[in-house]
Order: structure tokens, then C-alpha cells, then sequence
């Protein structure tokens, strides 16, 4: 079980994008930044967050671009635009990582944990027994959990599963509720 109160400047912060920073379009994807809305207290959330944890990582599918419906390019575009709206409002994200596989047995697309080895290989730091995945599916619990990490579900975007749960250790109503229970520990 996660203890928020053990969690110090060792610990890595693993974030899905859609429907944990952003609104998440429903049924479809975002194809551009026009359509990328931060949630409410979204870019607070991040800019808590860049005071507690060294690292923070963005792991996200995408089978937007391995659809064609949008390009590497767009969403390149998408990644920079939200890292910059995030260092303005004074948070930080340090590295983005997604997949854009249709193949779910890809190893890089959630749940299978390639994101976050790549990420660990890029920063090498990262400890995933001090990692904490944040996310609104199940398959952002099980990745996290495939990674050895702790989870927090957000219920942003669907109900908490009933606790307990083996691949859930906290549920929180959005990023900013997290952040605000972190400042609070």
C-alpha cells in the first residue's frame, strides 16, 4: 500500500496524459493542440507536483498516429506545446513516451511496461519502488503494476473500482486532488 508519507525526493511520478492532464475527447483522440484542454487545476497540479517529485514522466498510447489519423509530427507538436504551458504555469514534465502500436501485444503499449523501462533507461534514477503511475484505466494500473510501481486511479473519466483492489493502491477525483493530498502529508 502506498504512504504518501514516505515519499521524497528518490521518487519518480508516471502520468498518463488523456484524461489525467488533459480532457479526454471521448471516442475519439486529440488531434491537435486546439483540442488539448488541461483539466481544471491541471497546471496547478503539475506545478505541486514539480516541487515534490525530480522526475516526472509521461507515458500515454497514441493509436491516433498508428491509425494515420494524426502524424508523429502532430503529436510532437501536442507534447511540446503541453511541456511548455506546464514550465509557464511553473511545473515540469521532464519526458513524454508513447506508443502509437495497434498490436496490443506490443511491449510498449500499456499494460505491457516498455514505456517505463524506456523511460528508466533514459533516466536512470528512476527506481520503480519509488515510482507512483497515475492514471484513469485500468490498463495505467496494470502497467504501473508490471513495472513494480505503485498506482493511484483517478476517477476522472469513469467510477474508482471497488477497494480494495489488487492493482490499485489509492483513488483520488483528479491530479489536482492528488497533488493537494501530497502538500498536505
Amino acid at each position: 500500500m502506498l504512504d504518501l508519507q514516505k515519499i521524497d525526493g528518490r521518487w519518480t511520478l508516471f502520468l498518463d496524459r488523456d484524461g489525467v492532464i488533459n480532457e479526454e475527447k471521448e471516442q475519439s483522440y486529440v488531434f491537435h493542440y486546439g483540442e488539448f484542454a488541461f483539466y481544471e487545476g491541471g497546471l496547478k497540479a503539475l506545478q505541486l507536483l514539480a516541487g515534490i517529485f525530480p522526475r516526472i514522466v509521461v507515458v500515454t498510447n497514441q493509436r491516433g498516429v498508428g491509425k494515420g489519423l494524426m502524424t508523429a509530427g502532430d503529436l510532437a507538436d501536442i507534447h511540446a506545446q503541453m511541456i511548455a504551458a506546464a514550465a509557464a504555469a511553473g511545473g515540469r514534465i521532464d519526458a513524454v513516451y508513447y506508443c502509437d502500436s495497434l498490436s496490443n501485444d506490443h511491449p510498449h503499449r500499456k499494460p505491457n511496461p516498455g514505456m517505463a523501462l524506456a523511460a528508466r533507461q533514459d533516466l536512470p534514477d528512476i527506481d520503480f519502488t519509488r515510482s507512483i503511475m497515475v492514471g484513469n484505466n485500468l490498463s495505467d494500473m496494470e502497467f504501473g503494476r508490471n513495472a513494480g510501481m505503485y498506482t493511484v486511479f483517478l476517477s476522472t473519466t469513469s467510477p474508482a473500482p471497488a477497494l480494495p483492489h489488487p492493482d490499485i493502491d489509492l483513488v483520488f477525483k483528479s491530479l489536482y486532488d492528488f497533488a493537494k493530498a501530497l502538500q498536505l502529508r
